[in-house]
C-alpha cells in the first residue's frame, strides 16, 4: 500500500470548534488564550490566526502583522478539504486583521451554513474599548455589521456594542436596548462585556446578557488587575460550556467565574500578561470556581416586542 493510500484510510481528526482570531508569541490574548480555555473543556479547537504579532501592542515594540488573504482564505478552505468538518459544532470570531478577511470568512462561513444548518456562530467583535478607544481598521467595524447575523451569539463589549449600533451605552438600561437592536437574522443572545464600568455599583462589574425574550445581569466582584485577553477568555468560555449544553445564564456566569479566578490568579503572580488559573486536581474544571461570588438579575421584555 503507498502512503497516500494508507493515508486516505484513516480518519481525519474531526474538530469541535474553529476559532478564529489573533496569536501572539508573548502574551496570553486571542488563540492563545481561547484554545487552552475550550481544550480544558475537552473540546478539539483549530486555531485559524488573523494576524501574528509578537506581542500585544502596547509594548515598546511590535513585529508582525495581518496573515496574506491567501494564506487565511486556504487556511479555511483547507480545513474543509481536509475532511475536519463533519462534525464541527461552532465557529468562534474574535479579532480580525482587514476587511478582505472579514469577507472571505463570510463566504466560508455561508457556504458552511448550506451543510451543516445546526452550526453555531459566536462573534466577539473586537473594535476597541473604553480605555483606549478603537484599536483596528475603522472599516472593520462595517465589516463586523455585515457578519453578525450569521452569529447565533454576540460578545462585545459596552463599548463596541456603541459603535456597532450607533446607540449611547452608559448603563444596563440603554445596553440592553442597544443590545436588541442586533437580534436580527440568525442571532439569539448578545453577552455585553464592561457594560458601563463609569456607572459601576460598587465593587461590581456586570455583564448583560440579552435575548429575545429577557435580559439578565451578572455581577461580580470588581478585580484591581486588567491584562489583555480577559474578552477573549470570557467569550471563550461561555461559548464552551454552551456548546457543552448549559443553558446561557449558566454558561455566561461560569465565564464570569473563570475571568475572576484567572484575574485573581494573575494578580496573585504579579504578571503583566494574564494567567489562566490551574485546574482543581481530581475535581473537574467547575470544582475551583464554585466560591467565586456572582449575582443575577432578571428583565423581563414582553413578548413579542422586538423594536
Amino acid at each position: 500500500m503507498t502512503e497516500a493510500a494508507s493515508v486516505s484510510a484513516l480518519h481525519p481528526m474531526q474538530l469541535d470548534v474553529v476559532s478564529v482570531q489573533s496569536q501572539v508569541v508573548y502574551g496570553r490574548v486571542g488563540n492563545n488564550v481561547a484554545v487552552p480555555a475550550l481544550e480544558a473543556l475537552a473540546l478539539t479547537v483549530a486555531a485559524v490566526p488573523t494576524v501574528i504579532f509578537s506581542n500585544t501592542p502596547h509594548y515598546p515594540t511590535i513585529h508582525g502583522g495581518a496573515v496574506p488573504i491567501e494564506w487565511f482564505d486556504g487556511y479555511l478552505q483547507d480545513l474543509s478539504a481536509r475532511g475536519a468538518l463533519n462534525a464541527l459544532r461552532t465557529i468562534l470570531v474574535g479579532y480580525l486583521g482587514n476587511p478582505a478577511q472579514a469577507q472571505a470568512l463570510e463566504r466560508w462561513v455561508r457556504g458552511l451554513l448550506i451543510e451543516h444548518a445546526n452550526l453555531r456562530i459566536v462573534i466577539d467583535p473586537v473594535i476597541g474599548d473604553h480605555d483606549h478607544g478603537i484599536y483596528v481598521d475603522p472599516e472593520l467595524i462595517d465589516s463586523y455589521r455585515s457578519l453578525l447575523p450569521l452569529a447565533d451569539g454576540l460578545t462585545p463589549n459596552g463599548f463596541e456594542l456603541g459603535h456597532l449600533t450607533g446607540l449611547a451605552v452608559n448603563d444596563v438600561d440603554s445596553a440592553i436596548t442597544a443590545a436588541r437592536t442586533l437580534l436580527t437574522g440568525r442571532t439569539q443572545w448578545v453577552a455585553v462585556t464592561s457594560t458601563a464600568p463609569d456607572t459601576r455599583v460598587g465593587n461590581e462589574v456586570q455583564v448583560v446578557l440579552v435575548t429575545r425574550t429577557q435580559a439578565e445581569v451578572i455581577a461580580h466582584p470588581f478585580i484591581h488587575a486588567s491584562p489583555k485577553g480577559i474578552g477573549d477568555l470570557f467569550c471563550a468560555t461561555l461559548t464552551g460550556h454552551w456548546i457543552k449544553g448549559a443553558g446561557l445564564p449558566e454558561a455566561t456566569a461560569q465565564a464570569c467565574r473563570q475571568v475572576m479566578r484567572a484575574l485573581r490568579h494573575t494578580d496573585q503572580k504579579r504578571c503583566a500578561e494574564l494567567l489562566l488559573p490551574p485546574r482543581a486536581k481530581g475535581h473537574g474544571n467547575d470544582a475551583g470556581q464554585r466560591h467565586e461570588y456572582i449575582r443575577h438579575f432578571t428583565y423581563r421584555i414582553q413578548s413579542g416586542d422586538t423594536s
